[in-house]
């Protein structure tokens, strides 16, 4: 399975992401967001996509905030992967202890918030972060992340 990940956009339609994103959401078999949306066209148009799991964050608007979860687990085949923001912001640092202690028993964490890509196993469980899909500041660049569940489950983040 072929899982694209998206967070921090802060756009309100597929209009302003790189064309090289959507061209993969077209291919993905699950596309997941980890919030800051900021326009709820954009999620409108991600869950006319199809297959399709996504949490709010601390930047979108209450539109967005009463249709979607604080925090999700999403089960796809052995896997369980939790994904949060997280909703109330905060401070980049510590933020994977924070987001960690949401979740129990789960193989990944996805999540946004620090604009910036992060791909790395610690104690048996991935931390994903596909960084700014736009690129917005503090993102060093625009970037996205796949997610591949086989046998083994791999992240790779990809320049948008």
């Amino acid at each position: 399975m072929r899982v694209v990940v998206l967070s921090d956009s802060h756009v309100d339609s597929l209009d302003r992401i790189p064309r090289r994103i959507v061209d993969e959401l077209a291919a993905a078999d699950l596309v997941i967001h980890a919030g800051d949306y900021t326009g709820v066209k954009l999620l409108e148009e991600l869950r006319l996509r199809g297959n399709f799991k996504g949490v709010h964050g601390n930047m979108d608007p209450p539109e967005i905030k009463r249709e979607l979860p604080a925090l999700e687990t999403a089960i796809i085949g052995d896997c369980r992967i939790g994904i949060c923001h997280p909703p109330e912001g905060g401070m980049p640092s510590g933020i994977e202890e924070r987001i960690r202690a949401r979740f129990q028993d789960i193989d990944a964490i996805i999540f946004g918030h620090t604009h910036r890509p992060r791909n790395e196993h610690k104690g048996g469980i991935l931390y994903f972060n596909p960084g700014s899909a736009t690129g917005t500041f503090p993102a060093l660049a625009k970037t996205f992340g796949i997610i591949t569940i086989g046998k083994e489950m791999s992240g790779e983040i990809v320049r948008g």
